[in-house]
Order: structure tokens, then sequence, then C-alpha cells
């Protein structure tokens, strides 16, 4: 995700600055000058990319602030690490030595820290979390150049630190692989393909389970539809192999930013690759916690856009400024197959996000850095970038509780969602609708309200991990076939069959006949469980119609 405000972030995170030390109040705002264009380079394709402003940072706190100390000085929420853990029931599951153990959690990141190492050695020690099993950093689509503190730099070592200390958090024990690219992901196909090839190759080598993405591009800044279409080769690829692939929402609400990194657009955007059908859209909630971590009320949709004293806090002025969880409908993909049973929310389009963890500002999360262009300490820090990597380690407990990587899950999420699994918490309050000052007008970009069952501010809500990760491990495996798994109903008043087609190992292929009411096996399909049906790149295709149906009429085909 990316900012067009003064603020001190890369890639969809937020990261608070103010003098945490003391009572001081926060140093204004160091930005370009008053009707001077930002400097950009423009690269082929005509992408324009430049650096984030950045905040004067004037120092950092030496220890994790706490809530009742935010909340006095600076009149935000900030939360420990233990109390974002207690907010999802995870010490329940940990209890059970369902930790992550055996799994591995992929941090894909442009540049990535160069103090990571210490910098988590120093967040476990402080947060009295156990070294995680490995941490590794690989650079498979090129030598990332020395570092040096710019803007650019800094930002995204700042994202690299809250990937992985907020995966680890929450998986503690799964190990931890940081991929670093060459080229930054600003806006635009800029450094997308030296991503798309990191990523195949952890992919092909089978170096994780799940990928965890927190970077993304407005969909309408790609030249073409085809130019965005072309950089999918890794998720096809991970949908294949079983990879689950977590992408952030954004920060922009139902807004997002032009091409040049400072303007919005003026109607509802949304960005890739959250709005692929073969990632998970992860969008941004706002918890509202005790000091234990217990809630005080339920967790509501992200938006700080209004919130006066968050936009001091973090931009420097009272705002309106856009600091809500991305969500809308996409211009690129349809709505999948999946989505059928929530189309009279995302009608012919892809809706995201799919689900939501917590992102806010008012409510940020105690992040750790020392690498050098800003104070070492420790940073209330937010945004859907902090979302994705728990929602990551989310997946890698489930994986263990499955004994295999869960692959695209998508499907899982809305099926559990339709049958009110308790692992499932619905957010029933706020909308993403933000505000801003553009050419020297107030403008307002409508967005989505939350409501009962999926919405394209939350999606289908949040997660209570002691019941949510049982149950998505189950679901990998089997499901009582209907017409709600589609949402379509093809053949009505007579018995539906759900034809799977696949080919094998050894490249025969096979029908696969189950009648309405029958139970799934979803397991021996590939990308779907740990089968061999669906051989490499055929992957299967399946159709939902009517049991004496003709294949080519009234059917519904993924």
């Amino acid at each position: 995700m990316r900012l067009a405000r003064p603020a001190v972030a890369a890639a969809g995170s937020f990261l608070v600055a103010a003098t945490l030390g003391g009572a001081s109040p926060a140093a204004a705002p160091v930005s370009a000058a008053a009707g001077s264009p930002p400097r950009a380079s423009v690269l082929s394709g005509g992408i324009v990319i430049r650096p984030g402003a950045v905040h004067a940072l004037t120092g950092a706190s030496p220890s994790p602030p706490t809530t009742a100390f935010c909340e006095r000085l600076y009149h935000i929420a900030c939360y420990l690490p233990g109390q974002i853990r207690q907010a999802y029931n995870l010490p329940a599951l940990y209890r059970q030595g369902i930790t992550g153990r055996g799994q591995a959690i992929i941090i894909v990141d442009s540049f990535g820290s160069p103090t990571i190492q210490r910098d988590l050695s120093t967040f476990d020690k402080v947060a009295g979390l156990p070294p995680p099993p490995s941490l590794k950093v690989i650079q498979p689509a090129g030598k990332v150049a020395p570092y040096q503190p710019t803007a650019n730099r800094e930002g995204w070592a700042g994202e690299t630190n809250l990937d992985v200390e907020y995966a680890h958090a929450i998986a503690p024990g799964a190990s931890i692989l940081v991929v670093e690219t060459p080229t930054s992901e600003n806006e635009g196909t800029t450094g997308f393909p030296q991503i798309v090839q990191a990523e195949k190759y952890v992919i092909d080598h089978h170096l994780g389970g799940v990928i965890s993405q927190s970077f993304s591009a407005t969909e309408l800044t790609f030249p073409s539809k085809q130019s965005l279409l072309s950089l999918r080769g890794a998720y096809i690829d991970a949908a294949s192999k079983g990879v689950t692939v977590l992408a952030a929402s954004g920060d922009s609400g139902a807004a997002d930013l032009r091409f040049n990194q400072v303007t919005y657009y003026l109607h509802p955007a949304t960005s890739w690759p959250d709005s692929d059908p073969l990632v998970t859209g992860v969008g941004g909630t706002q918890l509202h916690l005790s000091a234990s971590g217990r809630d005080v009320r339920a967790a509501t949709v992200w938006n700080d856009t209004y919130n006066a004293a968050a936009n001091e806090f973090i931009i420097g002025d009272a705002g309106p400024n856009p600091l809500a969880g991305g969500g809308g409908s996409s211009v690129v993909f349809g709505r999948p197959w999946y989505q059928g049973g929530v189309r009279k929310i995302v009608g012919d389009s892809r809706g995201v996000p799919d689900i939501s963890m917590s992102g806010a500002c008012n409510g940020a999360v105690d992040m750790y850095q020392s690498f050098s262009g800003q104070p070492a300490g420790w940073y209330p820090t937010c945004g859907t970038s902090e979302a994705t990597p728990e929602f990551a380690g989310i997946v890698a407990l489930a994986d263990q509780v499955a004994g295999h990587p869960l692959g695209l899950i998508n499907p899982l999420l809305y099926r559990l969602s339709a049958e009110h699994a308790p692992g499932i918490v619905d957010v029933l309050s706020g909308r993403n609708t933000v505000s801003f000052s553009q050419g020297g007008t107030l403008h307002t970009v409508p967005g989505f309200r939350a409501r009962p069952g999926y919405d394209l501010a939350s999606g289908v809500g949040t997660v209570n991990a002691f019941w949510f990760v049982r149950e998505l491990a189950r679901a990998d495996r089997t499901f009582r076939m209907g017409n709600s798994t589609f949402g379509v109903d093809p053949d009505r008043g007579r018995v539906k069959v759900l034809r799977i087609y696949a080919r094998g190992p050894h490249g025969h292929e096979r029908m696969f006949e189950f009648r309405e009411g029958s139970i799934v096996d979803g397991s021996q399909f590939r990308g779907w469980g740990r089968g061999d049906w669906g051989h490499e790149n055929d992957h299967w295709s399946g159709r939902w119609e009517g049991e004496r149906e003709e294949h080519d009429r009234d059917q519904h085909r993924w």
C-alpha cells in the first residue's frame, strides 16, 4: 500500500511518528515545498514512482508504549503483542501445542530490513516470545543494493520489521523466510516482475505454505488490463501447488491513489493483488481492548479518517485524511465462483476484502526497529500490512492442524461464513468512506458499510482463532455439497451434481461426480488439499449442474 501524505511508511503500514519517550508533540512533517511537484522517475510503460515523504522523527520509546500511555499522551490506543494475541483467543491454542510448528511463513518485501535479525530478537525478548525455529533471508530475484537511509529504504525496512514481528507474534512456532527483491514496488508495474520471479522461486522450491504481501497497486494505474494479468504467474503457480497467498487491501478506504502516489481517484477504486481471485485480500478492523487484551466492545471496521487525534499523531493535521481499510469492487476481475453466495453484495465483480484483522491507527501495534536513518526503539504502527502478516500467522496455525498447507482458502472462508461457523466473527459496525482535501476542495469518496454476513468493508469479518484454526483445517477436507456452496441453483426443483474434471499425476483424466447432499472430499485435489488430482498447471475444473443436464446448457462452471 502506498501513502499520499507526509507519514513514515511503505506499502501499507503507517509508522506513528512521535517522540514516545516523553510528552513532547510530534514533529512537523517533512514534505515537498508547497506547489512543487514531487520528485519522481518515469520508467518504461509510463509508470511513475516516487519515495514516500517522511515525518521528521525526533525519538522513539526505549520500551513498548502501553495502551494507557498512548491514550493519555496522544489520545489514541496502542497495543502490545500480548494484547493482540489475547484479542484473537490465541493463548488457548498455544497451550494445546498449536504454534505453527513445522510450518514456514514467507514474507515478501522490496529491499528488506538490514537489521531484521537483531530487531526480531529484541522484539521477542521484550514480548516474552521464543525465537522462531528459523529466520532466513533470501534474494532470488537479484542482489539487493547495500542499505542507505533514504526515505524509500527506511519505509521498506520498517515494513519488513512489522511483517516479520507480527507474523511471528501470531505463530511463534513457525519459521520465517524473508524474500527480498531488488526493486521497489511503489505503484503500477514497477517492481512487480521481480516480485513474481521471487515468489515463483519459493513456490517451486516448496519453501513455505503461506505468502504474506503487504503491498499493492491501484488497478487503474496499470497501463492496460493485460499488463496486470501478465503478472499473475506466481498466483496461478501457488494455486496449483497448494500455497496460500495473502495481500493487504490498502489503507485508503474506498478510495485509492493515482499513479503519482499523491492524488486520489475521486470515485471508489480497488487495488491488486488483493483483488486477484487467487489471493486472499486482508482488510482492517479496529480492536477495542482492555490492558489485558480483552474486548471492551466488538471489533469495528477500521476508519480513522475523521479521528482528529489519529490524524494529528500520524499526519500532523486534524484531517480528514484517508486512513481506513481498503475495500470495494474490482474493475479487472469478475465475481469468482466462491463469491456466488454473496452476489447481492459484490454483483458481477470480484469483491474485496475477504477477511480482516487488526489494522487501525487508533489501536496501533508496537513494533521495534533499529536500522539507521531513524531513531532505534519502539513505534506504534498500523495499516492493513499489520493485518496481513497477522493473518499469515493464523493460516500457519491452521496448516499445522491440517498437516499440510491449505492452498487457496477463499472458498473455505465463504463456506464457513455461510455456515455461521463460530470461528468467523462478523463485523457489524463501521464503513470505509473517506474524505480528503485535493486541489483546494474537500472531497468524499463514499464507501461501504458493515452488515451481517459479507460486506465490502470487512469481508466475511474477523476471527476467533481458537475455533477458526480448526474449522479452516477441517474445511479443507470435507463438506456437504449444495446450492449454498456456489450461491446458485442451476436446475431449480431437481437434484444437482458437482462434476470435477481433473488430470492425475501420470497424465490420465478422470471425472469425479458428487450428488447434491453428498460429502465431498476436497483433500484429494491438488491446490485444495494434498491429493495428486489436478496435476501441475492443468489443475482441475468443475461444473455444478442439473443431474441430467448436457454440459453445454444451464450450468455453473469455474
